[in-house]
């Protein structure tokens, strides 16, 4: 059998695909966490406080200076 990928909501593992085993099946596994929720959303702050830097340039019209650095 392939591996199933499942997320854990309100008490319950939910896979991400369809697997395929006949309903009431019952099963024995042992979760490994491939990632968690904190560090999607540290990650996301990370990316958002880079993109603020980069929007306040003071530059009106970023656009018009694209060719500046062209030789």
């Amino acid at each position: 059998m392939k591996t199933v990928h499942a997320v854990y909501e309100h008490g319950v593992f939910r896979p991400l695909q369809g697997v395929e085993l006949p309903e009431h099946t019952e099963v024995e596994f042992e979760p490994k966490v491939i990632s968690h929720p904190q560090a999607h959303a540290n990650a996301r702050k990370e990316i958002y406080s880079i993109l603020s830097e980069r929007y306040e340039t003071g530059v009106k019209d970023l656009a018009a200076r694209h060719n500046e650095h062209q030789p």
